[in-house]
């Protein structure tokens, strides 16, 4: 369980490092069951598996000023759960979902979706700036935590992620987030921004088997890949059981949703993971 300190440090910055919450053999079983579903042999297949960045997906719009090379791939995976056991256990994992609840203050975490990013060695692209929320437009509000597992050490050299600290806080900002030619962040309409909010992004650097946490409005993304290391990672999107369906455009789960405008978004597709609910 987190502690206060940590509840705090997640409060003000959007963002939190957990702890190492999976070991060698656990990553390793998670390794192989991603090479089975990236090479089409599993029984069961995810909702969405492509290149990023030829096929458009959230957060997979091209930064100003920046080019791509050739062959540049993140590869994405959406909803791994729904293809792998391993992966539905991983997204079940009692310290995690402890842990949403926490930063969730709910006492019912559901998935929302999962994704897979993997920025392969030398050619892994970039993931641009962006807020998960706004990319999300069938539910509501904007309480949702994810849950980012490296599968390998995720650092400045192999594309870690990057977040911006507070910026969770500051509302909707999706359609104004942009990067610079170093890929630092800024905002095209930086007088939109509360007082005070300063754009200044750090590197969120997390070890093979640690878990990462982080805001549904959060600012962040990842560089390019340049190093001969891989750079596998699990990210479940949660959702506290206050979330509902309210639609305002399309998204790749849209089609899975099997509640009515406004209800509470639930069902086979969107399973509990925990729940304190008549818990002693």
């Amino acid at each position: 369980m987190l502690n206060d300190s940590q509840l705090a440090e997640f409060e003000r910055n959007g963002f939190l490092k957990g702890g190492v919450v999976l070991n060698d053999d656990e990553v390793e079983a998670l390794r192989e069951e991603l090479e089975l579903v990236m090479a089409g042999k599993s029984v069961q297949k995810p909702v969405l598996a492509h290149n990023m960045l030829t096929d458009g997906a959230e957060g997979a719009t091209p930064y100003d000023g920046m080019k791509m090379i050739v062959n540049e791939k993140v590869i994405q995976i959406v909803n791994i759960w729904m293809a792998s056991d391993v992966f539905f256990q991983h997204a079940a994992n009692k310290t995690i979902v402890e842990e949403i609840a926490q930063l969730c203050n709910t006492d019912t975490v559901r998935i929302w979706h999962d994704q897979i990013q993997y920025k392969p060695p030398v050619t892994g692209g970039l993931t641009a700036w962006h807020q998960d929320h706004p990319l999300w437009p069938i539910i509501q509000p904007a309480d949702l935590v994810s849950a980012w597992v490296a599968l390998d050490d995720a650092v400045v050299e192999n594309g870690c992620m990057w977040m911006v600290p507070g910026s969770h806080k500051w509302g909707d900002h999706q359609k104004y987030l942009a990067s610079d030619k170093e890929f630092m962040p800024y905002h095209r309409r930086p007088e939109l921004l509360p007082e005070g909010a300063e754009v200044k992004a750090v590197p969120f650097e997390i070890k093979k088997g640690q878990v990462g946490y982080h805001h549904s409005l959060t600012w962040h993304g990842s560089p390019n890949n340049r190093s001969e290391h891989k750079r596998r990672a699990i990210a479940v999107h949660y959702m506290p059981g206050h979330t509902r369906y309210v639609p305002s455009s399309d998204h790749v789960m849209l089609s899975y949703v099997g509640v009515n405008k406004g209800d509470i978004l639930q069902g086979q597709h969107f399973p509990v993971v925990y729940s304190s609910v008549g818990a002693s």
